[in-house]
């Protein structure tokens, strides 16, 4: 049983990794350092995988068969080429930071978000130094692709 108030440590540990990740994407966005969408991404990854510092994998229905197979070729190429990989839930969270919902678009086409890349070592560094140390540390604990749950508000 972990003690209570190192189960509230992690939890403040994961909240603070997913407010850095939160102002990481929003950053790599304006700086036009993001890739988004999962085609968007394996193309990238085919023509330049050493552009890439962060590739964030989004979904919150484990379900998606097609979806899972699609991360898993993701997840493998990212292990091979060194780049670190972070799973994330809070899809919809994502779609509040990012503006997903394209004015032109029916709400209920949203830009697909599942895949993520950061392509700028620069993007707010010290933002990908947190999220990268958390991911080293999660592998430490054997957990080999990193997840954190992003909360609404």
């Amino acid at each position: 049983m972990i003690p209570e108030e190192r189960c509230g440590s992690i939890e403040n540990r994961m909240q603070a990794v997913g407010l850095a990740l939160e102002e990481l994407l929003v950053t790599a966005q304006k700086q036009d350092c993001l890739t988004v969408g999962i085609y968007e991404s394996a193309k990238l990854l085919n023509a330049d995988p050493d552009s890439v510092v962060l590739c964030v994998l989004a979904a919150d229905d484990a379900d998606d068969v097609a979806l899972q197979i699609h991360f898993t070729l993701l997840q493998s190429f990212c292990c091979d080429s060194g780049l670190t990989i972070l799973r994330v839930s809070g899809v919809r969270r994502l779609q509040q930071l990012l503006g997903a919902a394209d004015a032109n678009r029916n709400q209920e086409e949203l830009r697909d978000l599942h895949c993520m890349l950061v392509t700028n070592p620069q993007a707010d560094h010290c933002r990908l130094q947190e999220v990268g140390t958390y991911c080293q540390e999660s592998r430490r604990l054997d957990q080999w692709v990193p997840e954190l749950v992003l909360q609404e508000r």
